[in-house]
């Protein structure tokens, strides 16, 4: 079985498995863009403590170790800033898939970083782990975390109407994107 990597580095992006003591950069990442990120990120709510973005960060170290997910942050390589995050949530090795999935802090919005991101750990995942798909859902309503998939090279498989409910507790429809091996 293949390993998920612990880190990879892109033209400006240092992007590393999440570990202990990162709990105040997590932090201090989402509470900056908590407007932003609230619509769409159930996690965000109630405003994570410190204490709480370092349990994340531990339990998510946790499941790298396992190789069952992994969840990463995106850090500037010249500043060591954290941008933002993403992962390869979900491993199933038998079918060598990864669900993908991603946030930026709002003050390096418009910069494509998160994109940068993305794209490197697709490709990592469909190169280096021989997976047959990354793929990603979004709410349709949200068009920023659409439109990035789409600069990724991700494809649009369809639409799918009323699916979940959102976070106030209303039908959505859900976009499906995939980035699939040739």
């Amino acid at each position: 079985m293949k390993k998920l990597p612990k880190e990879i580095e892109t033209e400006r992006l240092f992007i590393r498995v999440a570990k202990p003591g990162d709990g105040v950069a997590f932090n201090e990442a989402i509470l900056e863009s908590i407007n932003q990120l609230s619509p769409w990120l159930g996690w965000v709510t109630p405003r994570p403590t410190v204490e709480d973005s370092e349990q994340s960060c531990l339990r998510a170290h946790e499941r790298f170790l396992r190789n069952e997910d992994l969840m990463a942050f995106f850090f500037l390589r010249d500043t060591g800033d954290l941008v933002g995050g993403s992962g390869l949530h979900d491993a199933n090795w038998d079918l060598r898939q990864f669900e993908i999935g991603y946030w930026g802090r709002t003050r390096f919005s418009g910069s494509g970083l998160i994109t940068e991101g993305v794209r490197a750990l697709t490709h990592h995942a469909l190169e280096k782990l021989n997976a047959s798909r990354v793929f990603l859902t979004t709410d349709d309503r949200n068009t920023a975390s659409w439109r990035l998939a789409e600069r990724a090279g991700f494809q649009l498989e369809g639409i799918l109407r009323n699916e979940r409910l959102d976070l106030t507790g209303r039908f959505r429809d859900t976009r499906v994107y995939a980035r699939v091996s040739a």
